[in-house]
C-alpha cells in the first residue's frame, strides 16, 4: 500500500470515529487546504489534519511526519505547519486502530517526526501518552468555543 492509500484509510477512520460520536463532518473539496476535515460539534467548527503512522522496525516504534508535503511533476517539497493551519492533528495507527489527538501547538513543536511507543513494558509513559485516544480534547475545544461566542 502506498502512502496516499494509507492516508485515505486514516481519513476514513477519522470520519467514522467522529460519526460514531455524533459529530458532523465536513470534507473540503481537493487537497489544497492545510487541513483534511472539519468536525462540527454544537455549532463549533474544528479543523482537523489527519496523519497515518508507520512502523519503524529498527527503532520498534510508530512514526509520523509532522510536515506537509507538496508535490508537483518534478519535485516534492516539505514544509512546516503553522499554528493557524489546523486545530488538531489526528494521528492514526491503522494496525492497532488507535488515534493520537494532538493540539496544533503540540504537533508543530516537533521538528519533523513524532515517534510513538506502543508497549506496556516501559517504566514510565512517554509524553505522547497524554494524547492517546484523547477525544476529550476535541469536546473541550468545542465547549470552549461555544462559551466564547
Amino acid at each position: 500500500m502506498d502512502t496516499k492509500q494509507k492516508g485515505d484509510i486514516a481519513e476514513q477512520a477519522a470520519i467514522l470515529e467522529a460519526l460514531k460520536r455524533g459529530w458532523n463532518v465536513l470534507k473540503p473539496v481537493g487537497d489544497r487546504l492545510s487541513y483534511d476535515l472539519v468536525y462540527e460539534q454544537s455549532g463549533s467548527f474544528i479543523k482537523i489534519q489527519v496523519k497515518s503512522a508507520w512502523f519503524d522496525t529498527s527503532r520498534k516504534n510508530w512514526v509520523i511526519d509532522t510536515r506537509r508535503t507538496k508535490t508537483n511533476r518534478r519535485r516534492m517539497i516539505r514544509d512546516s505547519y503553522s499554528p493557524d493551519d489546523f486545530d488538531f492533528a489526528l494521528v492514526y495507527i491503522d494496525e492497532l486502530n488507535i488515534f493520537y489527538i494532538f493540539p496544533v501547538s503540540v504537533f508543530i513543536r516537533y521538528a519533523s517526526e513524532i515517534h510513538l511507543v506502543e508497549t506496556d513494558k516501559r517504566q514510565r509513559k512517554p509524553q505522547s501518552a497524554l494524547y492517546r485516544n484523547a477525544w476529550n480534547l476535541l469536546t473541550e475545544r468545542a465547549v470552549h468555543k461555544e462559551i466564547c461566542v
